[in-house]
């Protein structure tokens, strides 16, 4: 919507100050050991690395970080169990939220999301409470600067992509979760590096939030982002862009 910022918007914008605080290096690397833990140490036969990998590159992580979390992921060298868990529950105003985690201790997770839903005005909830609302779509973000619309185009109908949208500086190519890696090898063929990529849950609906609620609802979902096992967060939450601009000034 059109002068409106919803939070997979908002998490587009977050990208570079979480690059700059260290955040975005921890996450890509518990993606990629997970990743080959699932799937195994082999790019070419494991689509969930290979996007994890690209993703690495795109945010100029060096090699041996990766070789070393593909090692790890795989057993080749010791590190912790990780589990993938995935929370829901609402922000104030009613926004739904979703929470996915990597974590070697689900009870400390469970105790601290807790906490930081209640803290600010929300409430952590039971498996399937907003899960429903949301679909998952490849996004990936490419900075305008560094692809025409007719090269995006090709890229996106070579890799079966189904949208391919203006959104200010970058374009986003929008596409099944299953030809994620597909839009990640053709935008490296043409050598064109991806400003964010991932697999993002997006809201079939959102509650528009305005004022003080806005502010409230932004802190709880920045609070959520920044605990340290927290791998994403999705929200149906909508804030005018004005708003949203003076809100994180």
């Amino acid at each position: 919507m059109s002068g409106h910022s919803k939070w997979s918007t908002i998490k587009h914008k977050k990208a570079a100050t979480d690059a700059k605080r260290g955040k975005i290096f921890t996450r890509l690397i518990r993606e990629i050991q997970v990743a080959a833990r699932d799937g195994g140490p082999d790019e070419e036969s494991n689509p969930r690395l290979r996007a994890a990998v690209a993703a690495a590159k795109a945010q100029s992580m060096p090699g041996h970080n990766i070789r070393r979390a593909i090692k790890r992921g795989s057993g080749q060298l010791d590190g912790g169990s990780l589990i993938e868990v995935t929370f829901e529950g609402y922000a104030p105003a009613g926004v739904a939220v979703l929470v996915e985690t990597v974590t070697d201790n689900r009870n400390r997770t469970v105790a601290e999301l807790r906490h930081i839903f209640a803290k600010n005005g929300g409430n952590l909830g039971e498996n399937g409470c907003v899960s429903w609302m949301f679909k998952k779509r490849s996004l990936v973000a490419v900075d305008k600067r560094n692809a025409s619309e007719d090269d995006m185009m090709d890229i996106a109908l070579m890799a079966g992509a189904e949208d391919l949208r203006d959104d200010g500086e970058q374009w986003v190519v929008d596409s099944a979760p299953e030809d994620h890696g597909a839009v990640l090898e053709a935008l490296a063929e043409a050598q064109i590096e991806p400003l964010t990529a991932g697999v993002q849950r997006i809201p079939e609906t959102t509650v528009p939030v305005r004022g003080k609620q806005a502010g409230t609802v932004l802190r709880v979902l920045e609070k959520l982002e920044d605990q340290d096992d927290v791998q994403n967060v999705f929200s149906n939450v909508e804030i005018d862009e004005e708003e949203f601009a003076a809100l994180t000034a």
